[in-house]
């Protein structure tokens, strides 16, 4: 390493302390996109509110669980639709 090359690979005093900046902006971009991926529900959600079952979908989740019959399930269904 000749003298022109201050010792960082040619950043002299002036390279550093970019490379310091660029690091923390790094830092701050990640924590901001680790705490709203939390804060929303997750990553890509696009909406702060959840989202609310319609009615033939609740019959339908009832009817897998075991709480309706057939019978029952297709009385409601066509009272629904």
């Amino acid at each position: 390493m000749g003298p022109g090359y201050g010792g960082w690979g040619g950043m002299g005093m002036w390279g550093f302390p970019w490379m310091m900046i660029l690091f923390a902006a790094v830092v701050v971009f990640c924590l901001i996109w680790l705490f709203r991926g939390r804060m929303t529900g997750g990553c890509g959600s696009g909406s702060d509110q959840p989202r609310r079952e319609t009615p033939l979908e609740i019959l339908k989740r009832r009817y897998a669980a075991g709480e309706i019959t057939q019978e029952e399930f297709q009385r409601m269904k066509k009272e629904i639709e």
